[in-house]
């Protein structure tokens, strides 16, 4: 028999194609390969993988990294600022990291709830390859308890193994490399809490030469922030809202550890990355909360980095807001194109006007958006066609054609 990491690696007789129907909702399975036996892996161990049988299918997973043992035989993730304490058995918050013999198992390494190629802009990501196709996944769980969750039957479902199917990090950085597509997305629900998985699927990314983009709400630990992101090229950071009270009573964490990683990303990292702002009627979405958060994303980002207002539509625990009036969305951006951020934009309604991209020089249309579609595209060796002035990101002198698509696909051996 084949050993678990010929197992892994092995992916010789992969073929894509799209998948003709739906298994969960708006979420397709990506089936990359079969295992018969179920395995653990030491992440602690950095030259070798070392691997250890599992009968309980439970418990099948890897050990993860992140953690230490404290008394009474229980064990501290030191992953994410929540900071669960765990006893034998225990799952923490996240639900997919578990106490087992007293070691962190990763219960999702190499499950995923489903595969679908994107256009990269859909991250939502505007200033990073623009209009090429993103292969883009996630797993099962959340490190945060938002009540509006927008993907709540991922980030909140308890059923791993129904939900998931199997996909080792070589198969997905050939599945991408196959279908053509510039980079991997982690997202659906948040990395962090997978964060082994997230960099070993990278790090078989950029051996091929397939970029890695993180959609995240930046709630990780400085402990693990610097690894993490050492293997990221982009990343989508949710800023959900600007007072603590939010973050509390609607997402069940806080505002400061999300403060932290936007500060380290600027200035401790060289991952080009953008900020969305999810706006929800009565609750974050008043002119004096917008106009703090810009003025500190000016005084602790500086003034390039690219926000997203995006509408919000009532889902999960939030059903008693209605959907954010496009009135609100382009009054932020011009809030923040007025305090001085260069990049504005709205998203998740039809406005092209304000989902393009301007020169903030001499205000040519750069990049002409309608939805997910482009148009104009005026940009030389990371310039404005016409003043010469650097724009922000990661631009080639051509922008992709992958246009809206959104296809899920399935990978078979």
């Amino acid at each position: 028999m084949a050993s678990p990491l010929e197992l892994l690696r092995d992916q010789q007789s992969v073929v894509t194609r799209p998948l003709a129907r739906c298994a969960l909702g708006a979420w397709f399975p990506l089936i990359l390969e079969e295992e018969s036996n179920h395995w653990v892996r030491d992440m602690s161990i950095s030259d070798e993988n070392q691997f250890v049988h599992m009968d309980d299918d439970e418990n099948r997973g890897l050990k993860g990294r992140y953690w230490h043992h404290v008394e009474d035989g229980k064990i501290f993730c030191d992953l994410c600022p929540r900071a669960c304490v765990l006893k034998d058995g225990d799952r923490g918050f996240c639900f997919v990291r578990k106490n087992v013999g007293n070691e962190m198992i990763l219960t999702t390494y190499g499950r995923s709830t489903g595969f679908c190629i994107d256009p990269i802009e859909k991250k939502p990501l505007n200033h990073f390859l623009p209009g090429t196709s993103v292969l883009s996944f996630g797993t099962a769980g959340c490190n945060l308890g938002c009540r509006f969750c927008q993907n709540w039957s991922i980030s909140k479902s308890r059923e791993i193994e129904q939900l998931s199917e199997d996909a080792s990090p070589s198969g997905i950085a050939a599945a991408a490399l196959r279908m053509g597509c510039r980079s991997v997305a982690f997202t659906y629900n948040d990395p962090v809490i997978w964060a082994e998985y997230a960099m070993d699927v990278a790090k078989a990314c950029h051996e091929v030469g397939i970029k890695a983009v993180a959609v995240t709400a930046g709630y990780i630990t400085p402990e693990a922030r610097p690894e993490f992101y050492s293997v990221m090229d982009a990343a989508n950071v949710d800023l959900k809202a600007f007072t603590e009270q939010f973050y509390q009573k609607l997402t069940l964490s806080h505002l400061e550890p999300v403060l932290d990683t936007l500060r380290w990303l600027k200035h401790e990292s060289n991952v080009w990355f953008e900020i969305t702002n999810l706006m929800i009627p009565e609750e974050n979405d008043g002119p004096e909360e917008i106009e703090r958060m810009c003025d500190w994303i000016l005084t602790n980002l500086g003034d390039d980095v690219p926000i997203h207002f995006t509408a919000f539509h009532p889902d999960f625990k939030l059903q008693n807001r209605g959907p954010t009036p496009a009135s609100t969305l382009q009054r932020a951006r011009a809030q923040a194109l007025k305090a001085g951020i260069k990049f504005a934009y709205i998203g998740n309604v039809d406005n092209p006007k304000e989902q393009s991209t301007y020169c903030p020089n001499c205000k040519q249309l750069l990049i002409e958006r309608n939805w997910y579609e482009l148009g104009a595209y005026k940009i030389k060796e990371g310039c404005c066609t016409k003043c010469k002035t650097r724009v922000p990101g990661v631009f080639e002198n051509e922008k992709g054609a992958w246009g809206r698509k959104r296809l899920p696909v399935a990978i078979e051996h």
